[in-house]
């Protein structure tokens, strides 16, 4: 599970660090409170953008719910409460994200230079493209991957039982 969330993640959030990058090359600033009405004039950019925040928070059939179902199973073998505790900061890290995402994307357009915002395209629509192909094809065919790890994991494993790491 760990393995499969590593991955997930550089996907996920190397997509947001791109897409945030994108956005301050456009806005020069960071503040989430400059941002607002962004979805009306890059409505690519913000679907991909949502694609990846809810691959970050562990959307069912993306990348990031592959890592984190597998993740809380195997703590909920070792403890209840563990899972739970896990499981509760899922749900307000899902919530805090969709409350930016409404925030910066469907809020009040606070900034002159929404409007001016020009849409992801070329070579960065590309990108988004095959990060987001990448999130979706893990999320919902995740054995190919899975596969590979396998046998390493299972040596990794059986070696910290024999050391008793």
């Amino acid at each position: 599970g760990s393995m499969t969330q590593m991955i997930s993640h550089a996907f996920g959030s190397g997509a947001m660090f791109l897409a945030f990058g994108l956005i301050y090359e456009q806005m020069h600033t960071r503040v989430i409170h400059d941002f607002g009405g962004i979805a009306k004039p890059m409505p690519y950019f913000s679907a991909f953008f949502m694609l990846f925040a809810m691959s970050n928070v562990g959307l069912p059939g993306t990348s990031g719910f592959v890592g984190e179902f597998m993740i809380i199973l195997s703590t909920f073998k070792a403890s209840f409460w563990v899972t739970l505790l896990a499981a509760s900061t899922l749900v307000i890290g899902a919530a805090y994200t969709l409350y930016m995402y409404r925030r910066v994307f469907y809020g009040e357009v606070k900034n002159e230079v929404v409007a001016a915002l020009k849409d992801v395209s070329g070579l960065n629509l590309l990108l988004f493209i095959l990060l987001g192909a990448a999130v979706l094809l893990i999320g919902l065919f995740p054995n190919p991957m899975l596969n590979v790890f396998h046998q390493t994991i299972d040596h990794l494993l059986r070696l910290s039982i024999t050391t008793k790491l």
